[in-house]
């Protein structure tokens, strides 16, 4: 296959994928994992990806946020367990903020009901979850919902969070690394992500695998302020020192 033809195949199927894997491609193609990285560097000087660790996202789906129902379906079973290793990190009293997600909303569903523990969030379906809770104090963080995410944001939401000193904060994120940090698509909602940050003793980021180098728009806390992530076992190995390195403790389940 020649070059321009490689460069052809993947930009077709960054944009019907929304990524690319260069061990993947190499495998598939039958070339060295540096002709995929060459070739993505083509296709990012052409505007047609952003390369990322272990491959590209395409430039088209940077700025896309699937909303709550899709984002519930992807990588189910990484969430399952994240969500049920996160527990390890609830405190047997005291405070807990959880953050808009999917998998935070999964870590909501897991909640010990012997625990005395206050749960604040500015997620409508956490807190949906949480409600029923006899043993759960829960406070429902104000401001306008955001229907892609279900998530509070603005101006009262972030007041609210400003007198708050919580014991831990379970974070979700759209895009992590080590060099960039935690980010998520969404300025607004980012700021709420950074004022949880500011508002917590210890954060806890859940995260699967594919949101590792995912960078995103906006970025709402440097690696070196979270205190643990918890991601699944797909995250490529050579990333783990380095992430490591820069700040957390990584967990994989």
């Amino acid at each position: 296959m020649y070059a321009a033809e490689r460069h052809q195949l993947l930009a077709q199927r960054s944009r019907r994928d929304g990524r690319i894997d260069v061990g993947d491609m190499a495998a598939e193609l039958g070339v060295a994992p540096e002709t995929i990285r060459r070739d993505l560097g083509v296709l990012e000087r052409q505007g047609i990806v952003r390369r990322v660790y272990g491959g590209a996202v395409t430039v088209e789906r940077l700025d896309f946020e699937p909303g709550v129902a899709q984002r519930d379906q992807t990588n189910a079973a990484e969430k399952d367990r994240i969500a049920r290793a996160a527990l390890d990190e609830i405190p047997e009293r005291g405070t807990v903020l959880i953050d808009a997600g999917t998998t935070t909303a999964r870590l909501a569903t897991l909640l010990p009901a012997d625990r005395e523990l206050t749960v604040i969030t500015n997620s409508v379906p956490v807190a949906a979850i949480v409600a029923s809770r006899t043993a759960i104090t829960l406070h429902l963080l104000g401001g306008r919902v955001r229907g892609t995410t279900l998530a509070a944001v603005e101006s009262w939401t972030l007041n609210a969070l400003d007198g708050l000193l919580v014991d831990v904060a379970f974070l979700g994120a759209n895009g992590f690394s080590a060099t960039r940090g935690c980010t998520t698509p969404d300025i607004a909602e980012a700021a709420v992500k950074a004022a949880m940050v500011t508002a917590a003793r210890r954060r806890v980021v859940l995260a699967d695998s594919s949101k590792h180098g995912a960078d995103q728009l906006s970025r709402f806390a440097a690696w070196a302020d979270i205190d643990v992530l918890i991601t699944d076992t797909g995250l490529d190995a050579t990333a783990i020192p380095e992430l490591e390195d820069a700040g957390p403790r990584v967990v994989l389940t």
